[in-house]
């Protein structure tokens, strides 16, 4: 790419200087709904994020965080953290993971390209593995996706099927994984009467087996390695609806923390370990949660915990799930290819950059932001800081997460005045927010909004700017509804908690001493979404954005 691809213009407006501070604050989880019991944001104190609604009208308002807003395929489809930050740093709308593979499957490219190639030379021999989430939540994985593959390998020859499954109950109600796994059964019982050899052969729920992500607790890995590989679990079950039923019952746990458990034969030997020769799929189309599993299977030295054998297997992600690291080398559908992200544009133009989450969220304010990218464009302009998240516990234990500590690495880095912009992810409304644990996502939002605070006074002491935004909603509104908008209950009366995203939109809010008296967001881009803030950003760093970015939401009025 040519250098001057990567040339800005000066903004053409004299109100908008180069060279202020520019602190960017993505609160993670925070969108916005009709306030009741259930909006812990609504219920927290949040006296900071308050201010800025209740403040000016023109630098306060909502963007689009969700479906063909982000690049997925329909607006039922909520947004997550990798498409929303894909999003925010590039620019522009990329068809994103689940659009993507359902491209692939529908012209029928998928079973044509080098990937699935990779995988069919395993047929005729040997058994094909399905790892992955068993759901259709749509944020991970879908289940009609997973039956697209199964029917499409079966008439490319395969003749020996295995599904590991890992149940959800995070991006789809508690419970339905009963429902999910008798659909599954059922196909696969329809390939048993056609003569394939089709089975479900493990499984565990998500949260305990096998989708860890940023290498938090490599013990849940393992725990679906145990299972997966070896045919090894502390439960054992001649089906898995049975599995499924029993577990919740007997252990009291829900979907998201059902314990592995293996599907044996009549003489208790596991169905379906898998072995040198074998090929192994894992669909889940989302990076973050395979990472691990992935350098699992593919990495010759691995000292992550004792696989106790490392099966000799052709493999394949639904999706590369790093670019950086190639991982892993072989994949199904090709990603998007972003290219010219704001963060590569600011930096080739000398604007230096802080970037500084916790573990959980540090990969979205670099990684994902960067266009599904490593590591630095520039490592002298800047530099990337991540705080080591809680390990061994869940969110909701410690609600306040590392808000604080992320509030004082970005005031410490704006008042050092050696960055343009201070990038940063506040998690706690999203990962507390999963819990389901309410009155925890009240604390975690109070913290949120403390640690915006911090960084607010840091940008008043140097006349910066502030953007504050999120990346799609989840704390906003923790109750399932149904169709008049009321708290859904169970068969027991019991209100039905949310744990997952939603579809509402996100505030956006820009201030500061340093923005001058005429900044104020257009009324001329009423769908404005994500991809639209980046060239808001660049505007507010005295910069013109590139051509084909989504429209600035900024105006600057004469008077």
């Amino acid at each position: 790419m040519g250098s001057s691809e990567l040339s800005f213009k000066l903004a053409d407006h004299p109100k908008l200087p180069k060279d202020k501070i520019l602190a960017l604050i993505v609160l993670d989880g925070w969108g916005e709904a009709n306030p009741d019991k259930y909006n812990c944001i609504h219920v927290a104190e949040t006296p900071t994020m308050d201010s800025l609604k209740q403040g000016a009208p023109e630098k306060w308002r909502l963007i689009r965080a969700h479906g063909t807003a982000v690049g997925l395929p329909s607006e039922d489809d909520m947004g997550n953290s990798e498409v929303g930050h894909n999003a925010l740093g590039a620019g522009r709308i990329y068809a994103q993971g689940a659009k993507l593979v359902d491209k692939a499957l529908a012209s029928g490219k998928i079973f044509e390209d080098e990937g699935f190639n990779y995988i069919k030379e395993c047929f005729e021999t040997n058994t094909v593995h399905f790892i992955g989430l068993l759901s259709d939540g749509g944020v991970h994985s879908r289940l009609d996706q997973l039956q697209l593959l199964l029917k499409g390998t079966v008439e490319r020859g395969a003749k020996r099927i295995r599904v590991h499954i890992l149940t959800d109950g995070r991006d789809v109600l508690d419970g339905s994984s009963i429902g999910f796994v008798e659909t599954l059964e059922n196909d696969l019982s329809q390939l048993r009467e056609k003569g394939i050899d089709a089975q479900i052969a493990s499984g565990g729920g998500r949260m305990y087996v096998t989708m860890d992500r940023y290498e938090n607790d490599w013990e849940v890995v393992k725990r679906g390695w145990d299972a997966q590989v070896l045919g090894e679990a502390p439960y054992k079950f001649r089906n898995a609806v049975e599995a499924v039923k029993k577990l919740r019952e007997d252990t009291k746990a829900n979907d998201q923390y059902l314990p592995p458990f293996v599907i044996v034969d009549e003489n208790g030997k596991a169905v379906g370990p898998i072995v040198d020769g074998d090929a192994v799929v894992t669909f889940n189309f989302r990076a973050d949660r395979m990472t691990m599993l992935a350098k699992a299977l593919e990495y010759e030295k691995f000292d992550n915990f004792d696989r106790v054998r490392y099966p000799k297997i052709r493999y394949a992600g639904m999706l590369q799930y790093d670019g950086e690291l190639k991982l892993p080398s072989h994949y199904l559908v090709s990603p998007p290819e972003i290219e010219r992200t704001s963060g590569e544009y600011l930096v080739h133009n000398g604007v230096r950059t802080f970037a500084c989450s916790e573990t959980v969220k540090f990969g979205h304010v670099t990684f994902f932001w960067n266009g599904n990218r490593s590591g630095y464009f520039n490592s002298a302009l800047e530099e990337y800081v991540e705080i080591p998240s809680d390990s061994g516990i869940s969110f909701n234990e410690q609600p306040k997460m590392k808000a604080l500590e992320i509030g004082e690495r970005a005031r410490d880095a704006i008042l050092s005045r050696k960055f343009h912009q201070i990038r940063v992810n506040i998690p706690n409304g999203d990962m507390v927010g999963h819990t389901g644990d309410v009155e925890a996502t009240v604390v975690a939002c109070k913290a949120a909004d403390e640690a915006v605070k911090m960084i607010f006074d840091a940008i008043e002491q140097v006349g910066g700017i502030y953007v504050v935004t999120a990346d799609h909603g989840n704390a906003e509104d923790m109750v399932k509804r149904d169709k008049k908008g009321q708290p859904q209950l169970d068969k027991d009366g019991n209100v039905q908690i949310l744990t997952s995203h939603t579809l509402q939109p996100v505030p956006i809010a820009i201030g500061g001493p340093g923005l001058a008296p005429g900044v104020r967001f257009r009324n001329d881009v009423p769908d404005g979404g994500l991809a639209n803030v980046a060239a808001t950003v660049i505007n507010l760093h005295g910069y013109e954005a590139p051509s084909d970015y989504e429209p600035t939401l900024i105006e600057v009025a004469d008077n």
